[in-house]
């Protein structure tokens, strides 16, 4: 769990800020990969007010686990995953916490693109004091928009642009208060269609060991004493782990 906070802090950072000045004689430097993160302060004029921007942090930093949840990929790849537990009849294999952390790792993969952007363009013109804080928020919020509006179907946009009684505006233009329910109900809508999908299978073992059963007279016995190893083997003798992240990863336009 430890591991899930660190990469809470550090994907809410890089989404939106990425130096916080903190006073004129500290100059506090840390990094993850290629983004560096700065506390300090260096020559040039400050745009917010220091302890406003602490407080900032602190509240942006409390918001990490909801930002991570619905503005990234992370809600179609747990409940895809967790649709796949379901399919299988597995109470509680693979444990939460693989399938957790397995969807964390894979949201920092297909979000990787979408972080490099946003260091280029936000973060790093940010820290050598070239935009100022609220520059390099929109240019953030830019590229977070760009990557759900390509996930988001165009009838959960319209509905929410008409739920808040917007004039006819273009996809850059519009507001995350939009953008970000719309998006969250196409993830939905998307991880139950492909949940499906995983079930279809699953469901005609189910019925084929059914009606072997009924038709032997064997209707005291469990059909799912005979179907569940028959779904593991099914499963991996077709590689199912690979060809669901496959398909997850690919679903994002990778």
């Amino acid at each position: 769990m430890k591991m899930s906070r660190i990469m809470l802090m550090v994907l809410s950072l890089t989404l939106l800020f990425g130096g916080l000045p903190a006073s004129a004689q500290t100059n506090l430097a840390a990094g993850f990969g290629p983004i560096q993160i700065t506390l300090g302060s260096q020559n040039g004029a400050p745009d917010v007010d220091a302890s406003i921007k602490i407080l900032f942090f602190i509240t942006l930093v409390s918001l990490a686990p909801s930002l991570l949840l619905l503005m990234t990929c992370f809600t179609r790849v747990v409940i895809v995953l967790s649709f796949v537990r379901s399919a299988l009849q597995l109470q509680g294999t693979p444990a939460n916490q693989i399938i957790i952390g397995l969807s964390l790792f894979i949201s920092y993969f297909v979000m990787a693109p979408v972080w490099d952007n946003i260091n280029r363009d936000a973060i790093v013109p940010y820290q050598a004091h070239q935009i100022t804080g609220a520059q390099a928020l929109d240019q953030a919020s830019g590229h977070m928009r760009t990557f759900m509006l390509k996930q988001t179907r165009p009838k959960d946009v319209e509905l929410f642009v008409s739920m808040a009684k917007m004039p006819p505006t273009t996809p850059d233009q519009l507001p995350l208060r939009v953008v970000i329910p719309a998006f969250i109900i196409s993830e939905l809508r998307t991880a139950f269609q492909m949940g499906f999908l995983i079930f279809v299978p699953f469901i005609l073992i189910d019925l084929v060991v059914a009606t072997v059963l009924m038709s032997m007279g064997m209707m005291m016995m469990p059909p799912m004493t005979i179907s569940l190893p028959l779904k593991l083997l099914l499963f991996v003798l077709v590689d199912g782990w690979s060809l669901v992240i496959q398909s997850l990863v690919r679903s994002f336009g990778m």
